[in-house]
């Protein structure tokens, strides 16, 4: 989480810096950043308003088939259509008329349908079970095909198919490469995977 707030400038680093196409973050201004950069956060924060104003929250002239296929990649259109008005349901102060997935999937709809160069997913899918998760991120690849996303996870089956994988422990990397490379490397990221493999096959049994 602290490098999703980095990136989007919560707060600046106190050393070192980040660039962003060349640029240092510092020099690029927050309402271009704003505009440059998504973030879904694992704990997101919704409005009470109705569901499609809540996913077109970063994007409020957005219409319907915008919001409807946002949704869709997020695994969450069917079980609007199920609500009583559907997309003009009342979603209650912080959500709390959702589940805790589908609170993250509404603000994922919501990250996917801002047109923005970068998306970083903050955890976001860490209240949802590992088969809808996987559908998800099928899904969401060709909507997002063209722009970079970047995915902070404690389950790494979220970053099998990332075209880098960066290993931080106490703040620091201490391995980077893709799963392949990770795995034949027989290091902390084998170990790791190899245990919540075993985990997530119990859970499934």
């Amino acid at each position: 989480s602290t490098i999703a707030h980095l990136i989007a400038r919560y707060y600046d680093v106190s050393a070192g810096r980040i660039t962003f196409d060349g640029q240092d973050l510092r020099d690029v201004t927050l309402e271009s950043l704003r505009q440059s950069v998504s973030i879904v956060q694992q704990q997101p924060f919704l409005f009470t308003a109705s569901v499609d104003h809540n996913v077109a929250y970063g994007d409020p002239w957005a219409g319907r088939s915008s919001i409807e296929r946002s949704s869709a990649a997020a695994q969450l259109h069917n079980y609007i259509k199920k609500l009583p008005t559907g997309y003009g349901t009342l979603v209650g102060e912080r959500g709390v008329s959702l589940s805790g997935g589908q609170r993250q999937r509404l603000s994922i709809a919501r990250g996917v349908l801002v047109d923005s160069n970068v998306l970083v997913l903050d955890d976001s899918t860490a209240a949802v079970d590992a088969a809808t998760e996987q559908r998800i991120r099928s899904a969401m690849k060709e909507v997002v095909k063209e722009r970079a996303v970047v995915i902070i996870a404690h389950r790494l089956s979220s970053l099998m198919h990332a075209d880098e994988i960066i290993f931080l422990e106490d703040g620091h990397i201490v391995e980077r490469g893709n799963h392949e490379e990770l795995l034949a490397l027989g290091g902390r990221y084998r170990e790791l995977f190899d245990l919540q493999s075993i985990d997530d096959h119990e859970d499934g049994a």
